[in-house]
């Protein structure tokens, strides 16, 4: 199983991340190869606080995600299905693409924008590859992925960034995700790469100072070192009629999450 949603596919169904379909009993990959966005990106921008600053890493994004915020600032494409127009690419020709950037500053590739590990055996390849060419591979992901690839994969991760969007199963739940096995992402990346941590502050989701005291806590039994990126919510998607996260509310959680860990950052402000 790759994805915690389990999903069970009758003939010619597609699962619930909509790039996976049963064909003939065999569960394929619709997004395999399946470009729609590539960029050559700060690193900062994923965002890395700690990890190769000042460097430019080659971002590369697909469609589908596992997760349905109503938030999403990337909805074009994550919430897209395999109808939507993409650039087909090889693993072999993102590696060369990655390679031809490195006169321009590029230091690797980052699977990004949409959720990269719903693509996971094109990412799996490509990060092969991209490490044995001398490349950087950094994730930009929710976390929602089962243990057994997970491990299959991170041999070949320099970095992530996960996203922990909220620190209650109530909210994990309204965002169709799961706490449990993104805690467990987290946990599991820390002890094999250089692992950052985004909260998007959204307004009665992951706003309340308890769950962030509780949430930092739990990150400093990790590792206190582990950067803390507490952005701020702006309207996007199907919130557009929310106003963006008062400031305040974000630097009363950055105070919080400071009392607990080393590094705590704010974005978006």
């Amino acid at each position: 199983m790759l994805c915690p949603h389990h999903c069970r596919l009758a003939q010619g169904q597609v699962g619930y991340c909509q790039t996976r379909r049963n064909e003939g009993g065999r569960i394929i990959s619709l997004s395999y190869g399946k470009i729609t966005a590539l960029a050559l990106d700060p690193i900062e921008k994923k965002p890395f606080a700690r990890f190769h600053a000042g460097s430019r890493i080659l971002s590369v994004g697909s469609f589908g995600c596992n997760m349905r915020c109503p938030f999403c600032q990337n909805s074009d494409i994550s919430m897209a299905d395999a109808t939507i127009h993409a650039e087909t690419m090889s693993p072999e020709q993102l590696v060369e693409k990655a390679k031809a950037l490195i006169p321009h500053g590029n230091i690797g590739i980052a699977y990004t924008y949409n959720e990269p590990l719903i693509n996971f055996e094109y990412v799996l390849a490509s990060a092969a590859l991209a490490r044995e060419a001398g490349l950087i591979n950094a994730l930009v992901t929710n976390g929602m992925i089962c243990p057994a690839p997970l491990t299959q994969l991170l041999p070949y991760v320099d970095a992530m960034n996960i996203d922990l969007k909220c620190f209650t199963e109530e909210g994990y739940v309204r965002l169709g995700g799961n706490l449990a096995a993104v805690k467990h992402t987290i946990r599991t990346a820390a002890k094999a790469c250089h692992v950052e941590v985004t909260t998007l502050i959204v307004p009665g989701l992951s706003d309340a100072q308890a769950d962030m005291q509780a949430q930092a806590a739990w990150l400093r039994s990790i590792d206190p070192a582990i950067p803390l990126h507490i952005t701020r919510f702006y309207p996007r998607h199907q919130m557009q009629g929310i106003s963006p996260t008062d400031v305040s509310v974000l630097k009363r959680l950055r105070d919080i999450a400071a009392q607990y860990l080393q590094h705590v950052y704010l974005g978006n402000c």
